[in-house]
């Protein structure tokens, strides 16, 4: 019977209800494996609930998906039809509830209850320490926290901010552009966070500067009449040769970034995570957004950048990305220094038995799928259909993998744990 635990099974914990957590949830319910999962939110979503209680979610009042609808939905539960290309984030949050609703475990997810610390036993036992005071003992532990609720502040800190006369934030913090009306606004950074939040003040403010620390290329949310995302990406084909194809394909439908006045990128596309967007050029275009290089110091009420150019600011959002980061382990046994974590294809720990990471990755597309595809894999492995490689093999494995990855990728924190979707 599908979701009845079988009593000689592996006792597993998943940490998350969001979309990675309840996808491997589902896998392991499927499976007749016993398990809990834990989230310390008081509903399911993870980063795709508006306000979330826990304080984790980096969605804001206006958030769309920049994924089409049929690359980000489960293989088996469609998302409704009745849904835009491009869904708001409260038709994700209904979707992601409506999904475990249809598999009926719900009454294995304790909410409002957050992992405070996990650790493995001399006996491959994990002992798992809640906040609510309680202890239980698990046999495997699933990990799929998320990589995008612990804010990355410039590093260092530009000079000045401390003394800086306006207000300074974080995208993770940002709901909506009501605190941009009427003022002057610097936003930093060009990945997918800052150009919207950019747009979004652009409506409103009396002016948006967006300042770029390195260019990146943009790429629209349709070409063709169709969401970019759903043409022909086949891993078949060699990625130098898909690559030169969809950086032409670009540069044809929206042009070089430096057309207006945005940097040039100094990589190939796919060197680097590209930004979608199907609005920044065309702010940029009418006026409403100024790019600026990146800021050197803030003096009093004024940023200054780069090239020595200065202007008035009342606020300077920060989209600076995110920190890797898992709080229940201790950190000189599990972390992840500069978002560095080396994994058997981004799930299997390679020194540590009993230990799966879930959507631990950032592809161009969707994670939702590839997190789905990770929780059967390790499904499979829990239930004893999957045998891991040898030791040898797995470390020349991740070996090669983080060659791959720094060979083609720009260093940077923000590339650490990337993925392509069709090839992952």
């Amino acid at each position: 019977m599908i979701g009845e635990a079988t009593s000689d099974g592996p006792r597993v914990c998943v940490i998350g209800a969001g979309s990675s957590g309840i996808a491997a949830a589902k896998a392991l319910y499927e499976r007749g494996i016993d398990f809990d999962c834990f989230e310390k939110s008081d509903r399911i979503g993870g980063n795709w609930v508006f306000e979330n209680t826990n304080g984790m979610s980096a969605a804001y009042r206006d958030l769309f998906i920049n994924t089409s609808r049929p690359k980000m939905e489960y293989s088996d539960f469609p998302m409704p039809e009745s849904y835009p290309d491009f869904p708001h984030h409260t038709q994700i949050a209904a979707y992601f509830e409506a999904y475990v609703d249809h598999f009926g475990f719900r009454d294995r997810i304790a909410f409002q209850t957050g992992v405070q610390h996990a650790a493995r036993g001399e006996d491959g036992t994990w002992t798992v320490e809640l906040d609510t005071g309680e202890s239980r003992s698990y046999d495997a532990l699933l990990v799929a926290n998320g990589h995008h609720w612990l804010p990355r502040w410039p590093e260092p800190a530009f000079p000045g901010s401390d003394m800086f006369a306006g207000h300074q934030l974080h995208a993770h913090s940002y709901v909506d552009n009501s605190i941009f009306e009427g003022k002057r606004v610097v936003v930093l950074g060009m990945g997918n966070s800052a150009m919207d939040i950019a747009v979004e003040s652009s409506y409103v403010a009396e002016s948006t500067y967006l300042a770029a620390r390195q260019g990146v290329w943009i790429i629209p949310k349709y070409i063709f009449g169709k969401p970019l995302d759903q043409l022909r990406n086949d891993p078949r084909v060699p990625f130098k040769i898909r690559q030169r194809f969809i950086q032409r394909l670009v540069k044809s439908y929206a042009g070089s970034p430096e057309r207006f006045g945005l940097p040039k990128p100094n990589h190939r596309f796919g060197e680097a995570h590209p930004t979608v967007s199907g609005r920044i050029l065309d702010r940029i275009q009418h006026g409403t957004i100024a790019p600026k290089p990146n800021i050197a110091a803030l003096e009093g009420s004024q940023v200054r950048f780069e090239d020595g150019s200065t202007v008035e600011a009342d606020v300077v959002v920060y989209c600076t990305g995110y920190k890797i980061s898992f709080p229940f382990f201790d950190e000189d046994f599990i972390s992840a220094p500069d978002n560095h974590i080396e994994l058997f294809r981004r799930v299997f720990h390679p020194d540590i038995p009993g230990v799966y990471f879930i959507g631990l990755l950032q592809p161009l597309g969707a994670i939702m799928p590839l997190a789905e595809a990770q929780g059967e894999w390790v499904g499979d492995y829990l239930q004893g259909d999957y045998a891991l490689p040898g030791d040898t093999e797995i470390r020349a494995d991740i070996a090669a993998d983080q060659a791959a990855m720094r060979k083609r990728y720009v260093a940077s924190k923000r590339h650490t744990i990337q993925v392509d979707y069709d090839d992952y």
